[in-house]
């Protein structure tokens, strides 16, 4: 099997923006027909007890965590908005690492837009919530909570597969090369 070369820096952030920006819309258009479709505070089945809609505005963190520290997870949303865009500019040349951090970066920027322009203002916005799957778990949520678990969760999938940002897949080999002060990659290290 060839295998791809790497990515150019510009094409890497070309691919975490336009993902982002997607994610983004797609969480904010959904809030805004949540708000202007749904009664608060009230359960709207859609498919029974597995999927409801509840539409709720949350000061907190998951689960309605740290109410009182708004402020807090907004300055944790742009410090990971921050990084994420560093890592697009400097790190990634990955295919796989530019879809998950581009997908990733839209589900912060959709509860960071929250916190921001959303009452009862800046910084200390309540995010939208409306999501509710109560067979999964107790709580209720939006597209951008999605994207953020899941990406999350491929973000420690890939690592665990020990894919670096560079396409370049850790091996055994390189482990101990890198342990040992060679940096450059072993023959068996392909890019994705």
């Amino acid at each position: 099997m060839r295998s791809r070369s790497p990515l150019r820096p510009a094409a890497a952030g070309i691919v975490i923006a336009i993902l982002a920006v997607l994610v983004l819309a797609a969480d904010q258009l959904a809030k805004t027909v949540a708000i202007d479709t749904l009664p608060p505070e009230r359960v709207v089945p859609v498919l029974g007890d597995a999927l409801q809609f509840y539409l709720v505005r949350n000061p907190g963190a998951a689960f309605s965590l740290g109410e009182g520290v708004t402020w807090v997870f907004t300055i944790a949303l742009a410090v990971v908005a921050g990084v994420i865009v560093f890592l697009a500019v400097r790190r990634v040349r990955s295919r796989l690492w530019a879809v998950v951090l581009g997908l990733l970066l839209g589900g912060v920027l959709g509860n960071l837009t929250d916190r921001l322009v959303r009452a009862p203002g800046f910084p200390v916005g309540h995010v939208v919530d409306f999501i509710s799957t109560p067979w999964m778990m107790p709580a209720i949520y939006n597209v951008a909570d999605i994207f953020i678990v899941s990406m999350m969760i491929s973000v420690a999938i890939l690592v665990l597969a020990g894919l670096r940002f560079d396409g370049t897949r850790e091996t055994r080999a390189s482990r101990a090369a890198d342990a040992d002060g060679d940096v450059e990659p072993s023959p068996e290290q392909g890019t994705r």
